[in-house]
């Protein structure tokens, strides 16, 4: 009985040996298809009345800086602002929670949110978004 199940064994391991590189193949395609997609939107922590106040304006050095306040009640949890993305005249920013590192809740549970977009000298919009939607979309004066 123990040298069946061992035989066994041997021929099933023998049996997936040619099988890998048709596998591989087919992961690399699966792979490659997949980043060609559009990038999923990130997930929204906040619901329609949880977020207020947005504006940009450029900093003094050119780079846009985007403020607003995002409610978090749970204050074992902030609101903040996730990386933001450039594409020449625009970018797009959402705001995120992250683990409170202050010790402290905000006042009323309202997070003021900033960030500075690095490299951002030419953005003349700035599209706030949470998930699919479009919180606010600001518009930085650029003097010529």
């Amino acid at each position: 009985m123990h040298k069946s199940v061992i035989l066994i064994g041997a021929v099933a391991a023998l049996g997936a040996c040619g099988q890998s590189s048709d596998n591989a193949a087919a992961t690399n395609s699966a792979t490659n298809t997949a980043a060609a997609e559009a990038a999923k939107p990130a997930y929204c922590f906040f619901k329609d009345k949880e977020t207020k106040d947005w504006a940009a304006k450029a900093g003094a050095d050119g780079n846009v800086v985007v403020t607003g306040k995002a409610y978090r009640e749970d204050a074992r949890y902030k609101a903040a602002l996730g990386p933001a993305t450039v594409s020449g005249a625009n970018a797009e920013i959402a705001p995120t929670i992250t683990t409170n590192d202050t010790g402290f809740a905000a006042p009323g549970d309202w997070w003021t949110v900033n960030a500075t977009i690095p490299n951002s000298q030419a953005v003349t919009t700035v599209t706030v978004k949470c998930g699919d939607k479009t919180l606010a979309t600001l518009t930085i004066p650029r003097t010529k």
